[in-house]
């Protein structure tokens, strides 16, 4: 999901954030990504049949593997230097996309990290990353998600009183804040689909908590354009992250003196399929497909069933389909060495605390 990972891990990423510190304007964005990423077709993968896809290519963003969070994490990062906070703090499970990313856009920025992590932190690739950019990491003990929300905005302010300001980000970074780096990626789009001469049918993106879906409607209204977005519910019933999703729209509008976005322009799919971090037999082929014919690495939780969906709206509707590609490139290489139908998150509980190291 990474999107709205993928998103990061989905079930790492909060309906309702913690206390956050609010915002009367807009924080200034500190530069991470390389922008705009290519949108691109994939002619190979349209010689196999399934139709015209256009594929927005954040995979290639250019910031370690962060993939569509470093959008987010621009402003958020901003908004936490513009606090004068000296460390970020959040969460999420041992998978995430969203905590590495963290890690290592707190480093760039010289603020401290520290992550809060439910389930066992072991070995896991994105662990890794957030070790090596010198993140603290504190287990749960458990694997409760929903605690991890609470805990975060409670170690920040644990911290800011003892002098070391903090600001929490909750997981995933699915704030009007973090959204308005998608609302950015919607307006670049835009220009790239205008310069293309074409006119998409539908817009594909997977989503977890909702900021990244959040933030494109948003950009989407503000630029005028009514292409639907599509977006592809990963851990949760669709009927539970409409509402929110479209509250962050809404919120993510009013910090940028826009439009407020449409409601209709929204269309959720449900692919929860058989569990997090489980393929279905029809998305572990096309995972093979996307690698064999356009080189596409695809995690397990966000990537591969945002393209499932795509892929059956290039049979279904005229004109071609644009997926967003939101990377999650070290979940996908840990997949690829995992024997088929072993879920990519599972955890122990690890009681000790542990430190990064630069």
């Amino acid at each position: 999901m990474s999107g709205d990972d993928p998103d990061d891990d989905p079930d790492d990423e909060p309906m309702t954030a913690p206390t956050k510190t609010p915002m009367t304007r807009l924080p200034p964005r500190f530069p991470l990504a390389t922008l705009p990423t290519p949108l691109v077709p994939a002619r190979r993968l349209a010689a196999t049949g399934p139709g015209r896809l256009l594929v927005k290519r954040d995979d290639l963003v250019g910031f370690a593997v962060a993939g569509n969070k470093a959008r987010a994490l621009e402003y958020l990062v901003g908004a936490a230097i513009d606090f004068g906070a000296r460390v970020l703090v959040t969460g999420g499970g041992p998978g995430s996309n969203f905590c590495a990313a963290a890690a290592v856009a707190a480093r760039v920025a010289d603020l401290e990290c520290e992550l809060v992590v439910w389930g066992d932190p072991g070995a896991a690739p994105n662990m890794r990353i957030a070790r090596a950019a010198g993140a603290r990491i504190l287990p749960t003990g458990d694997d409760d998600r929903d605690a991890v929300d609470v805990l975060v905005a409670e170690r920040a302010a644990e911290l800011s009183l003892s002098g070391r300001k903090a600001y929490a980000v909750p997981r995933g970074g699915s704030t009007a804040i973090g959204a308005l780096g998608f609302a950015d990626a919607a307006r670049e789009l835009v220009a790239q689909l205008a310069a293309l001469d074409d006119r998409p049918s539908a817009i594909v993106l997977p989503v977890g908590s909702g900021g990244s879906c959040a933030g494109l409607l948003s950009g989407l209204a503000e630029a005028g354009c009514p292409v639907p977005v599509v977006g592809v519910s990963v851990s949760r019933p669709p009927a539970a992250v409409r509402e929110h999703v479209l509250a962050l729209a809404r919120q993510c509008s009013v910090l940028r003196g826009a439009p407020p976005p449409r409601p209709a322009q929204l269309e959720l799919v449900d692919a929860r399929g058989p569990g997090f971090g489980s393929l279905t037999p029809q998305e572990r082929e096309r995972c093979r497909t996307a690698l064999h014919t356009e080189g596409f690495l695809l995690d397990a939780t966000y990537g591969a069933e945002a393209f499932s969906v795509a892929l059956d709206l290039c049979h279904d509707r005229p004109g071609p389909v644009v997926w967003w590609h939101t990377g999650g490139v070290a979940a996908a290489i840990d997949r690829l060495g995992r024997p088929e139908g072993v879920p990519v998150s599972t955890s122990r509980p690890r009681l000790e605390e542990g430190h990064g190291t630069p």
